[in-house]
């Protein structure tokens, strides 16, 4: 593969995980106020507390595995050497996500795990 072919690739590989990272996020805040609003139609202040903790755990679970996503993603874009390890970690815990996670960290493998890639991601 061509250094600029791998390049383009790189750079769509770092946006998928970005966007990936960020619809899970998305779907956290989603689901917080789902169960924020279902909190808010029940009557009982015990309800309405359960619901809220409910919603604000999913939240925070659903950013806090994002947030590995996001960083690999930059990484990649920035074409940094940490950036293809994390990608390539990110990569691996994504394939028992499927079809989309699956599809992603397979592309991640195909990338990054080349010979070239490793050489376009180390120091000059």
């Amino acid at each position: 593969m061509e250094q600029a072919q791998l390049r383009q690739h790189v750079t769509i590989l770092g946006w998928l995980h970005i966007a990936l990272a960020a619809l899970a996020i998305l779907v956290g805040l989603c689901l917080f106020l789902l169960f924020g609003g279902i909190g808010l139609a029940q009557h009982e202040r015990g309800d309405q507390a359960i619901m809220g903790v409910i919603g604000a755990g999913v939240a925070a679970f659903l950013f806090l595995i994002s947030v590995p996503g996001l960083l690999a993603g930059y990484g990649l874009l920035k074409q940094k050497r940490w950036g293809r390890i994390l990608a390539i970690i990110v990569g691996a815990l994504h394939l028992a996500s499927f079809p989309v996670g699956t599809a992603l960290g397979v592309y991640t493998f195909v990338i990054l795990l080349t010979p070239e890639a490793e050489a376009l991601f180390r120091p000059a």
